[in-house]
């Protein structure tokens, strides 16, 4: 469990099962830098990356994040019928209306209620924490919480600074009733700065995109340094009062799994942290590229298909990305 000084929830909120949705085309570096002026080289060395997964033309955000809870739904030994809420976490679906969450609650099957949340890369963390809260309340018995990005969508694929970056993909996780003593998902540390929220935006919106004839589709663009700067300087104090808010040291974590932005980051950050060497660090991000919200759920599920990791390892996760917007808790891993 993970020990709270104080309780006072009605019932705990842990996460009973995970499944992933990788897309089957595997990307690798010679052909986005052919696209982007960059060598595959220098990829590999300013990321980590070696490969990344982009959905088909026709595969939707919808779409992964249904394959994505159908693989946690039999995970966590749960039925649709008793799904009360799907949130579904994303940035990229192209489709602004209806959400995403209500086709994926038909098609797997569920009349649950249904809606969809933006804050990028902190996603995940921030509606794993609105997921738990459902739980506790009482609001929701069973809530199905999915992270799922066609980043290749809404990414310019020439752009020198970004496009060798972002994939494709979705990771989902269903959270559950428990004993109070035996809360699964710790409080939430989070919090945003719009006066920095040109560091990761769209160059355009959809109105300029309208009414400027001959206007370039509207694309994500990111400053990369400043991004990385801001992510090794700030993230570290968020993951710490993560931690502490969940009354565990850093050293008797089992893993962590911050949002997979690019390799340097998550080795600056475990670096800064002092994170003991018996620590599983996720880097899935060498081999998934940067996902946004999918990308926590997916580097969960590769410490979990290494065997890093096993039930009730108590994770540090942590979200950080666009908006800026951050969130971080520690979990216990189903």
């Amino acid at each position: 469990m993970l020990p709270h000084t104080q309780l006072t929830q009605a019932r705990g909120a842990r996460i009973l099962g995970i499944g992933v949705h990788r897309p089957r085309r595997v990307v690798g570096n010679d052909e986005t830098a052919a696209r982007t002026g960059r060598t595959a080289d220098w990829i590999l060395r300013r990321t980590g990356i070696v490969e990344r997964r982009y959905a088909d033309h026709d595969e939707t955000v919808a779409d992964m994040a249904v394959e994505a809870s159908r693989k946690a739904l039999a995970d966590a030994g749960v039925t649709a019928a008793e799904i009360d809420t799907v949130l579904v976490a994303s940035m990229s679906d192209l489709r602004q209306s209806p959400a995403a969450a209500p086709e994926v609650a038909h098609r797997i099957g569920s009349r649950a209620a249904a809606f969809d949340l933006n804050a990028a890369c902190s996603g995940f963390c921030y509606g794993l924490a609105l997921a738990a809260s459902m739980v506790r309340d009482g609001t929701a018995g069973h809530v199905l919480m999915i992270g799922s990005e066609k980043m290749t969508d809404i990414v310019d694929p020439h752009d020198p600074g970004a496009a060798f970056l972002f994939a494709d993909g979705a990771g989902a996780v269903v959270i559950g009733p428990g004993r109070p003593e035996e809360d699964g998902i710790g409080p939430v540390v989070w919090g945003s700065d719009g006066g920095r929220g040109d560091l990761i935006a769209h160059d355009a919106s959809w109105a300029q995109y309208r009414d400027s004839p001959g206007a370039a589709w509207p694309a994500m663009r990111m400053a990369g340094p400043e991004v990385f700067r801001w992510a090794i300087e700030d993230v570290p104090d968020i993951a710490g009062r993560a931690a502490a808010a969940a009354g565990i040291t850093l050293d008797r974590l089992d893993a962590f799994v911050p949002h997979q932005a690019n390799l340097r980051i998550v080795d600056a950050l475990a670096e800064r942290l002092d994170l003991p060497p018996e620590v599983a660090v996720a880097r899935d991000v060498t081999h998934s590229g940067n996902t946004s919200s999918a990308s926590i759920p997916l580097a969960v599920s590769r410490l979990r298909e290494l065997g890093a990791v096993g039930s009730g390892a108590a994770a540090l996760l942590v979200g950080f990305g666009a908006g800026l917007t951050w969130a971080a808790q520690v979990v216990r891993l189903p």
